[in-house]
């Protein structure tokens, strides 16, 4: 009995970590290192040539390490990204430690708080897959090539719409692979505890005999 209670619990351990293994969220710290938070000091160190090269995923978060007091991270609207406008940002942070959760598709405009450093380039804009996008398995590309001096400098990447249609695709689709992860678990962990209950009924006629 002790035997098949151990299998029992390694059974829903592994079951449980099957199923909740497909949410597992990633953390970026922004730039891949801890001081990326500043002004560059050329457009190819730029912070949207880091986020070119990533890919984020609803439910990703995205994390800034810097001196708090002296800068800050605002959450902006596109217009005001392009426009290096902080007086009506959408969200601000100001603690030195910011994490920010990438809860819908589509694109995230952030921003320095600190006057003058966005026009200098210190800005960074993320685009979050879609869910259609997400189950897509084929090779990622290369990130586009900078653009020359005479560019917009630092200006956001190019965002392709998604329509409602689609966005609602997606979301039966990944509602559709949840189901079927959880159908799968149910059983596995039936058969599982088919087996243990079998195993008991033949040692239980044995000693008897």
């Amino acid at each position: 009995m002790p035997a098949s209670s151990s299998t029992t619990t390694s059974a829903s351990l592994f079951l449980l970590f099957l199923f909740f293994g497909f949410s597992i969220a990633k953390e970026f710290l922004v730039g891949g290192k801890t001081d990326a938070w500043n002004i560059p000091s050329s457009q190819s160190d730029s912070l949207n040539q880091w986020a070119q090269r990533s890919r984020f995923q609803v439910g990703d978060y995205l994390v800034w390490k810097y001196e708090g007091g002296k800068d800050s991270v605002l959450e902006v609207s596109r217009e005001d990204y392009v426009n290096c406008s902080i007086s009506n940002p959408i969200k601000e942070h100001s603690d030195g430690t910011t994490k920010v959760k990438l809860d819908h598709p589509g694109p995230f405009y952030f921003i320095s708080g600190a006057k003058g450093h966005c026009e200098k380039g210190q800005k960074l804009v993320v685009v979050v897959l879609t869910p259609r996008e997400k189950s897509n398995t084929g090779p990622v590309l290369s990130p586009a090539p900078a653009p020359s001096p005479s560019s917009a400098e630092f200006e956001a990447p190019a965002v392709a719409p998604t329509s409602s249609a689609n966005a609602l695709n997606g979301a039966i689709v990944m509602a559709l692979g949840l189901v079927a992860v959880w159908g799968f678990s149910i059983l596995v962990y039936q058969t599982v505890t088919l087996r243990i209950l079998q195993r008991s009924v033949s040692a239980k006629f044995i000693f008897e005999m």
